[in-house]
């Protein structure tokens, strides 16, 4: 009797919140809003006064990038100084307009308001339509007199709960956005109530603000991303100094903070400004290089959602793409067309052995510079390094699908490989030891399928999987077609080693033993099965659901996407999970990570739309192809001889 009551209750729609699509629904009480949205109100309510306050100010002129090679820059009627700190007066009433239109990004806090709180608070009351249905529903049941079927009521609850946690997801996002000016600027690392030790989990990080990004210009939401690329644009002009050497220009930073400081010469009034960190403060003190190339790849995204490029054709944003370009481009001792790096210069920023040329940044280097290529104004000043550009995306293809490509053939050929081979023609060209194939990956390695090591480096061949790198390698058209179904086809053979009970491995396999303690140091945080040794880390689905659409292959991310839901709410959203399957919460993890929230939400949006996928897929070009062709016709392996003389190009 009490299972039929229950039931009715749920097909006459009585249950609190199931059948409700707004978020801010309180589970206990349909009536009500929950706690935390009433403090939202609240601290949207507030920032409204702070708003009609604010204005925007800088410290050392209205605007702040410095670009070398370039002195007394103007922008229109901007004047562009080095070392302006972006800076909001929220005490005074004084305002600043800009005379030209490159200054208007600032945002006219007053306008957007409204349109930003109508997206965070949407209406808590089902529409008519709705409680007509139900209506109609119930009335139907009572003059039925029968209960459906026990299938039908549990997909029903199941739908219902999906529902639920989807609505949960983007509560959290929206209740991590951070602003500056009064406008939302990024989203925090996580909200861990639980966690004594924030770190520096409370500052937007560039490469963790992307999945963010994505899920905000899926859903229309565009001011807050043009805001975080304009304003992590200026960022990258500033002084990055550490025992008195700076990197390069271009280097764009990890990440940044909103800071409310007392205002100069007033002891009363405060305003708001960004603390940037290029790497300075972070542990082991590395410099972020796959910021920028991920500020590229959203830049692109923000142009194909919105259809606004205004933002993309601007002076300054050519200029910091021409910057990043310049810093990747630079000539140095490297006989190979990748791109040479520390170690944990990106998701794996922690000592994992990948320094050299790790695929992860060489499946972001390919990316970004077909995105800057697509984006760059066609101009005398650029054509020299859109030549440039050309070139080294041809070279990096060939190196990349020639030499990173493994499979069962492949790997049976390294087992027969001659060593010390002295000639211009030599087979194998990096001197591989076949001893170096770990024992592991004879066993491991599938009959069908096959992926891209993780590192190549003269006598030395990384031959762990690493996920990401392999997953954007089939987005960005790294790899070819028949490759990155191969990729695809070792997941599904091996699904239970790289998904099991939580979606996605970052590597695999583990460093254990002596290997772990001489590769990581005896790093504790990395010990194996755990965080970049192994860990399953959640926000890799939304590079799965990516690389799986554009293969016309769906259902693989879907299934993954499935097996997330069962935790990921239960379990309050970890950062990344320990173990061999994926069991158990990370042991220094930290709940409601954002990109962990954030990527799901993606994965569902683009699982719901793949034609949305295309802001994020790359498709080789016909040029890239017969370019490739020739370079294979023409053996790529000797050329010899005077070179040419080339132009220089000015950034």
């Amino acid at each position: 009797m009490a299972t039929s009551e229950v039931v009715l209750q749920v097909l006459c729609g009585t249950v609190p919140h199931l059948f409700s699509s707004d978020h801010s629904i309180s589970k206990s009480n349909s009536t009500c809003p929950s706690r935390s949205f009433l403090s939202f109100r609240k601290r949207r309510s507030s920032r409204c006064m702070q708003i009609l306050n604010c204005s925007c100010i800088l410290r050392s002129g209205i605007a702040s990038h410095k670009f070398p090679g370039v002195v007394g820059v103007s922008y229109g009627n901007i004047a562009i100084k080095r070392l302006g700190l972006l800076s909001c007066n929220c005490q005074h009433a004084e305002s600043l307009t800009a005379e030209d239109g490159n200054g208007s990004w600032f945002v006219d806090n007053a306008k957007n308001f409204n349109a930003i709180q109508s997206m965070v608070n949407p209406p808590s009351l089902l529409e008519f339509e709705d409680v007509h249905e139900v209506k109609q529903e119930k009335e139907g049941l009572a003059s039925n007199g029968r209960l459906p079927a026990v299938g039908t009521v549990r997909d029903t609850l199941q739908m219902a709960s999906v529902d639920s946690i989807e609505d949960e997801a983007w509560e959290l996002l929206r209740e991590s956005m951070v602003y500056y000016c009064g406008s939302p600027i990024g989203t925090i690392a996580a909200k861990d109530p639980t966690s004594s030790t924030v770190l520096n989990y409370d500052q937007v990080f560039i490469r963790d603000f992307i999945p963010s990004g994505i899920a905000f210009l899926l859903k229309g939401e565009y001011d807050i991303v043009r805001n975080f690329i304009l304003h992590t644009l200026q960022l990258q002009s500033w002084e990055k100094t550490m025992d008195c050497h700076s990197p390069g220009q271009g280097l764009m930073p990890a990440s940044f903070k909103v800071r409310t400081v007392p205002l100069d010469g007033d002891d009363y009034a405060t305003e708001e400004v960004l603390d940037p960190d290029f790497g300075e403060a972070a542990i082991g003190r590395v410099a972020p290089v796959d910021s920028g190339l991920w500020w590229i790849i959203l830049l692109r995204a923000y142009g194909k959602s919105s259809g606004d490029l205004s933002v993309q054709e601007r002076i300054d944003v050519q200029t910091g793409i021409k910057m990043i370009l310049k810093l990747c481009l630079a000539d140095g001792f490297d006989m190979f067309p990748t791109l040479l790096v520390t170690d944990g210069p990106c998701m794996i920023d922690r000592r994992m052995g990948i320094h050299g040329h790790p695929l992860e940044i060489q499946g972001l280097f390919y990316s970004a510079l077909l995105c800057a290529r697509e984006m760059l104004a066609p101009e005398d000043g650029s054509a020299d390094l859109l030549r440039a550009l050309n070139n080294r995306l041809v070279a990096l293809s060939f190196h990349i699908r020639e030499y990173y490509w493994i499979d069962l053939r492949k790997l049976n050929e390294i087992y027969r490989y001659k060593t010390e081979e002295y000639s211009y023609d030599a087979v194998n060209k990096f001197n591989i030891y076949p001893d170096q194939i770990p024992p592991w990956l004879v066993e491991w390695m599938p009959n069908r399928g096959g992926y891209l090591i993780g590192n190549l480096q003269p006598a030395h061949m990384d031959f762990r999987f690493f996920s990401l790198g392999n997953l954007w390698s089939i987005a960005s058209s790294l790899v070819t077609a028949d490759q990155s179904h191969a990729i695809l086809d070792l997941i599904e053979a091996k699904w239970g080693d790289l998904v099991a009970d939580m979606p996605f491995k970052i590597c695999y396999p583990a460093l254990e033993g002596q290997e772990w303690q001489i590769i990581t140091g005896s790093d504790p945080k990395n010990t194996p099965w755990s965080y970049h040794n192994g860990g399953s880390w959640p926000t890799l689905l939304w590079q799965l659901t990516v690389a799986c659409i554009k293969m016309n292959r769906p259902e693989i991310a879907a299934r993954a996407v499935e097996i997330a839901e069962k935790r990921l709410s239960r379990d309050k959203w970890p950062e990344y999970y320990d173990t061999k399957r994926g069991r158990f919460i990370g042991k220094q993890s930290q709940l409601y990570q954002t990109w962990s929230v954030a990527g799901y939400l993606v994965s569902k949006l683009l699982l719901a739309d793949p034609n949305t996928a295309k802001i994020l897929i790359t498709e080789e070009d016909s040029e890239l192809v017969n370019a490739f062709s020739c370079m294979i016709s023409a053996n790529p392996r000797r050329k010899r001889g005077p070179k040419s003389s080339q132009k220089t190009y000015i950034v």
